[in-house]
């Protein structure tokens, strides 16, 4: 939002030849690097003031290596032409560079007559400028044809990117059943050990079993015997015991002792016969026998099965294992088609974004081709009206005697103003001579004092082929046709050329009367849409870039807007454009035909003398409720027909899909408790994704959620303050902080409360509205974009998501302990060092050029860290150790390498575990501690977020790279999220 005003400077024709120059050399380095030589020589050579020598030398010249020099050694050509040369180059910069010559001279370009030097002749002048449009006709062509190419191109890749992704889908689906596989595969081998262990077992325990049988068998036989023998023993030994006590109690006779040796010989006989196995004993052993054979045939028989059943599970387990074979085989194949297709999608990705920036070129080449044929159209439809007024005075001056006399100066006035021919006045006359005819000219849009209304037009109307300049009735039906239906392929160019974010703007006090005037009407010929009494406009630019126009086209219609919002009603946001809802009736708004689903460009009005221009295309819901409640009188609405998206929006607010028009991802640059029940509470450093900046039920709110940290989904939500209501508790936060006393503020500097962000070189922020008392003096035009009542801390700051590769590079600090412990993280699987090159002197330069060198080392000479080193490391699929300092993050984000940031916290404890390995390089424990506290400082300038390792979460160096170890791995999961270089 900036004032449309340039101060007038002075008169270049009463300033002489030194004065003009002076001006020309304190804007030299300006003129040396915004104008290409190419574009204006030809103008120079046609007012003689270059010759073709000189053109040669300044264009073919082997000492002059680039445009400045080239464009250095012209003016200095010119100066020697004078004041000739001066006039040339101001007028050479008034057609092809007129914001330069407004900056140069410091007044606006002009196109009357009167405002060229006379170096070069009318009719030289209008074969120039038709050369000049010719050649940008040619140059648009092509842009559209490389457009039409890319588009193209842009088709095809999109089907390739789904053929792709097709693929990777098949590949995820593949990756799944070889998981399924892989676990049925791990439950069958468990299964089969688990039968293995039980065979054993069982085999185990029957061979057991029939040992302890033979053993019990044997010992029960042993104790049989030995059983039979003390039984025997003991019968014998009570038999000579009796007999020895029958002996020794009386005196046999020889008769009784013949008679016991017969007892004896007879009892002798009965016991070898008792000895003896008798037929019953030797059936029963002979049964005990054979049953023990059918066991041991049965034992047999169940060994035989048990080898067959284990020789049939050997097989199936080879047959398992080449199975498993084969499955890892298909794993290894599938893997490396997964990573195939990953990097085709990656090298698709790249080009894609390769091509939308060729496509984003294109537009904007394209933009400035239609505002140069613009330009160009108009300065040649005011060169055209000025010849034929002039060829009128000539045949007027020709065929006085037939008038009666000669014409007086006060008779007639021939001036821009006049509206119709002489030839109607004229008697009869001599056949005319061939005259100009009109070329297809368009005019381009303008500020119109009067709103736009339906009407019967005639393309005659438009293009007229008459000499005579077209009458204000024209002109305003010109303008209308604008939503004329063009069937011809070179009406539909004219249209290209409309849909562009130019305006014409009448200089003077046209302005003034088109926007003040309180009855705007199409049908009085005392208001008409360029005022008679006006000068030949000239074209200005509407707003600093090009307008997002996606279709449709834009039509800017002007009407009393006092209390806008009380006329219509706007939904939607940032994400879908801002459109009109709801029109009250009777309204204003109403009565020039602004109807609902007509998205809102831009609104202009006038506020304390002062012209104000806003452009709502791509503003919140918030700052376009009140941009549009800062009007007060006569105002111009660019609209554009765009029903398709609001009747999509309307549809997703009504199912409750969205809440509005609104979405974007902020960085909270502060912590705010949540007080109330719907309140969301925040720490510093979170990201927010606001979906609503004008909630319902809640003033000076938004509506946002918590984002998940490793995917783009929308965890709690609740309300939280808006911009300015949150910049108020930040600078309240940040007062509270300062008169804490020392102890209560160490004590919080643990868990960071506060980050300071200030956007004194920002200029103007997307996330808030300059809120500005109407009674405080307004800023000049060179501080519009940073107003006296704006403050400039930033609760929230805008971040953008990027989704970085498998493997980010890893930068420590402080810098002093990163250097002690990236050799040791560059020894772990899967962590590289970067390496230095050592480049020649010239590829030293031009990498610096081009901004590839990190940072150079410190032993001096021609070694020196840069981005091919880092790329190379990443693209082995390792994490890349960076031992460098903060000053090469931003570097790395230019190049689209996004390093995980660690930020080692420190105490005194600490460092002195550390004390042997600091001074093996060369530092002391108070230098680690200065390092740690000065980089400390420096971390909230960073864009992005870093994590940060508290002193008591480790105790020694390998607690310490576990601990990192794990924070990577965590990292390397998370979405990486960039806010705009506010430094």
């Amino acid at each position: 939002m900036a004032a449309e005003c340039v101060p007038e400077g002075p008169d270049l024709k009463e300033m002489g030849d030194e004065d003009v120059w002076e001006l020309i050399n304190d804007n030299r380095h300006r003129i040396s690097l915004g104008v290409k030589p190419c574009m204006l020589i030809p103008y120079l050579r046609q007012a003689r003031v270059l010759t073709e020598m000189d053109e040669d030398e300044i264009l073919s010249s082997l000492k002059l290596t680039n445009r400045s020099m080239r464009t250095s050694h012209m003016l200095d050509l010119l100066r020697i032409q004078g004041r000739n040369g001066a006039m040339a180059l101001l007028e050479s910069l008034m057609i092809h560079y007129p914001a330069l010559y407004t900056q140069v001279t410091g007044r606006k370009p002009s196109t009357e007559p009167s405002g060229f030097s006379g170096l070069i002749k009318c009719s030289d002048l209008t074969e120039y400028l038709v050369r000049a449009v010719t050649g940008m006709q040619k140059e648009l062509q092509e842009a559209r044809q490389e457009a039409s190419r890319l588009g193209s191109r842009c088709t095809s890749l999109e089907v390739e990117l789904g053929q792709t992704l097709e693929q990777q889908e098949e590949a995820r689906r593949l990756k799944a059943d070889q998981g399924r596989m892989r676990n049925n595969l791990a439950a069958a081998q468990h299964d089969i050990l688990k039968l293995k262990d039980e065979k054993c077992d069982l085999y185990v325990r029957y061979t057991a079993a029939i040992e302890e049988r033979s053993a019990a068998n044997i010992h029960c036989s042993d104790l049989n015997l030995q059983v039979y023998q003390l039984q025997f023993e003991l019968r014998k030994a009570q038999t000579e015991t009796d007999f020895e006590r029958q002996r020794s109690l009386k005196c046999t006779t020889p008769s009784e002792t013949q008679q016991l040796r017969e007892e004896i010989s007879t009892l002798r006989r009965q016991l070898l016969m008792a000895e003896k196995f008798t037929p019953a004993r030797e059936d029963i052993l002979a049964q005990d026998l054979a049953e023990a054979r059918d066991g041991r045939v049965e034992l047999a028989e169940q060994l035989r099965c048990y080898r067959e059943e284990n020789e049939q599970l050997a097989r199936e387990r080879r047959e398992t294992v080449e199975h498993k074979e084969c499955l890892a085989l298909q794993v290894q194949k599938l893997t490396l088609d997964c990573e195939m297709y990953q990097q085709k999608s990656t090298v698709i990705q790249s080009q894609l974004r390769e091509l939308q920036a060729e496509r984003d070129h294109a537009y904007l080449s394209r933009d400035e081709a239609q505002a140069q044929i613009a330009r160009s159209l108009a300065e040649k439809d005011t060169l055209r009206s000025q010849l034929v007024e002039l060829q009128e005075v000539f045949t007027l001056r020709a065929w006085g005697p037939y008038r009666g006399g000669p014409d007086t100066p006060g008779e007639r006035k021939f001036s821009w103003e006049s509206q119709g021919s002489s030839s109607d006045s004229l008697p009869s006359s001599p056949p005319p001579r061939p005259r100009l005819r009109r070329m297809h000219a368009i005019c381009p849009d303008s500020l119109r004092g009067c709103s736009i209304k339906s009407c019967d037009i005639t393309p005659s109307s438009v293009r007229s082929q008459n000499v005579e300049p077209p009458c204000p009735e024209s002109l305003r039906r010109r303008e209308e046709t604008l939503w004329y239906n063009r069937d011809s392929s070179e009406t539909a160019e004219c249209d290209a050329l409309l849909d562009n974010d130019f305006v014409f703007i009448p200089s003077g006090n046209a302005v003034e009367q088109s926007v003040m005037s309180p009855t705007p009407s199409c049908q009085s010929n005392n208001s008409d849409g360029l005022s008679r009494a006006s000068a030949p406009p000239f074209l200005l630019r509407s707003r600093p870039r090009a307008m997002r126009i996606t279709g449709g086209r834009v039509l800017t219609i002007s009407f009393q807007g006092e209390a806008l919002l009380s006329q219509l009603q706007v939904v939607g946001g940032n994400k879908t454009g801002v459109f009109v809802h709801q029109v009250t009736e009777g309204s204003a708004a109403n009565t020039v035909g602004i109807s609902s689903g007509a998205q809102i460009l831009e609104v202009k009005y006038e506020q304390a003398q002062q012209a104000l221009r806003m452009v709502l295309e791509d503003s919140t819901l918030e700052e376009a409720m009140w941009a549009l409640g800062q009007v007060r009188g006569f105002c111009h609405l660019s609209l554009r027909p765009n029903q398709d998206v609001y009747e999509k929006l309307l549809l997703q607010l009504q199912s409750g899909e969205a809440m509005s028009g609104d979405s974007f991802y902020v960085r909270v640059n502060m912590s705010l408790p949540g007080g109330s029940q719907d309140a969301l509470t925040v720490s510093c450093n979170d990201i927010l994704h606001v979906t609503s900046t004008r909630p319902a039920g809640a003033d000076c709110s938004w509506r946002a959620s918590h984002v998940h940290p490793c995917q783009l989904l929308d965890l709690k939500t609740g309300n939280l303050p808006n911009y300015y209501r949150a910049q108020r508790l930040l600078i309240r936060a940040i007062e509270d902080m300062s008169f804490q006393p020392t102890t209560l503020r160490k004590a919080q500097d643990k868990k960071k409360t506060v980050r300071i962000v200030s956007t004194g070189r920002q200029g103007r922020n997307p996330l808030w509205v300059c809120v500005e008392d109407s009674k405080d003096k307004s800023t000049g035009p060179g501080d519009a974009s940073a107003p006296r009542g704006c403050l400039t801390l930033m609760p929230y700051t805008l971040v953008t998501p990027h989704y970085p590769p498998v493997c980010r590079p890893v930068l420590l600090l402080p810098t002093i302990l990163g250097r002690v412990l990236d050799q040791k993280l560059a020894e772990w699987q899967g962590f590289q060092l970067c390496e230095p090159e050592l480049l020649s002197s010239s590829e030293h330069a031009a990498r610096l050029q081009r901004s590839e060198v990190l940072e150079e080392c410190e032993q001096g000479g021609q070694r020196c860290y840069t981005l091919q080193s880092v790329e190379r490391v990443m693209k082995q699929g390792t994490h890349c150790v960076l031992p460098l300092g903060l000053d090469c993050v931003r570097r790395l984000h230019r190049a689209e390498i996004f390093p995980i940031i660690i930020f080692i916290g420190h105490s005194k404890c600490r460092a002195r575990k550390l004390k042997s390995k600091l001074q093996r390089q060369g530092w002391s424990e108070e230098q680690l501690l200065e390092c740690s506290r000065s980089e400390e400082s420096l971390l909230d300038k960073l864009p992005c977020l870093y994590r940060s390792v508290s002193p008591d979460s480790w105790y020694d160096k390998t607690t310490l790279l576990t601990t990192l170890r794990s924070i990577i791995w965590e990292e390397q999961k998370k979405i990486v999220w960039v806010e705009p270089d506010l430094w």
